[in-house]
């Protein structure tokens, strides 16, 4: 993963998040579920680390505001 830009913890309530999974399904349905949540980037493309189990995604999210509505 590319290193963290300060900009995207400039204030409190600012956070990046890390997610592996063993699927990109998995990191897509928790990407999902905090853009229900919190105010976030969205979902993010799933990549694979060679040598390494599962996939990863990076999210960047605002915990101060509230996310999307669920699927209706």
């Amino acid at each position: 993963m590319d290193s963290i830009d300060e900009v995207h913890v400039s204030e409190p309530g600012l956070v990046v998040l890390d997610i592996t999974a063993r699927d990109e399904e998995t990191a897509v349905a928790v990407m999902s579920r905090l853009d229900e949540l919190w105010a976030t980037s969205g979902i993010r493309p799933v990549r694979r680390v060679a040598g390494e189990p599962g996939v990863r995604a990076r999210l960047y999210a605002d915990i101060r505001r509230p996310g999307s509505p669920g699927p209706v």
